[in-house]
């Protein structure tokens, strides 16, 4: 059983401030290639109450591990919302999403209860679990509905909750014929991120474009 200090001495070993330069362009402030925090959990394995002690530091590289070593179905709704509510550092913020919430019992009640929170970040997250909801459970949800939300309200958004609404933007989309073309059009009209810089061999996330290459790989 490793100690939280252990953990904290090996994570600033890997410590590369060429990483953390690149990082802190993303909003990020951890300084640990990816691959090698990665190995550091993989060798822990899963010791949930580690992970409890490592996230309780605040230290980002660190969370990204108690992430990785935690139990998703441990955790109470409370829990998360807590933990979401502190993850303030993008990447933490989407790795508690992508590799606990969403394998956790409680996901819908926290998608719902997060879709409408004030706090922008918040809201990030329920549009987040509502995208993976339209892609791969759309039963009850009221698509219509939630592209009136994203043409009233997409271009006006704060940054991360713009690229949320953004993401089910195409979701929808890309998954759903019937509200293609109406989903084309809202991108086309709003025109967010019609300019994001996108490195070669990769998909613009500007939803037109997003949606019509997404579908031609799908045929």
């Amino acid at each position: 059983m490793a100690t939280v200090e252990e953990v904290l001495t090996e994570l600033k070993a890997l410590a590369d401030p060429k990483i953390l330069a690149v990082n802190q362009r993303h909003g990020d402030d951890h300084a640990v290639n990816l691959t090698k925090l990665r190995a550091v959990a993989k060798s822990l394995k899963t010791q949930h109450e580690l992970a409890g002690d490592l996230w309780a530091t605040g230290d980002t590289a660190a969370r990204l591990v108690a992430i990785l070593i935690s139990r998703p179905k441990a955790y109470s709704a409370s829990e998360l919302d807590t933990m979401l509510r502190d993850a303030r550092v993008p990447k933490v913020h989407d790795w508690l999403i992508t590799n606990v919430v969403k394998k956790n019992a409680h996901v819908e009640e926290l998608r719902v209860a997060w879709f409408a929170d004030p706090d922008p970040a918040v809201a990030s997250a329920g549009w987040a679990l509502t995208s993976a909801r339209v892609a791969k459970s759309p039963e009850g949800l009221d698509l219509p509905g939630l592209l009136d939300l994203i043409e009233a309200r997409m271009k006006d958004a704060p940054d991360r909750l713009q690229w949320a609404m953004n993401e089910c933007l195409a979701t929808i989309g890309i998954h759903h014929p019937e509200h293609r073309t109406r989903a084309i059009e809202i991108g086309e009209r709003l025109e967010v991120l019609k300019d994001y810089p996108t490195p070669p061999n990769c998909t613009s996330p500007y939803a037109p474009i997003w949606i019509t290459e997404m579908v031609r790989r799908q045929r």
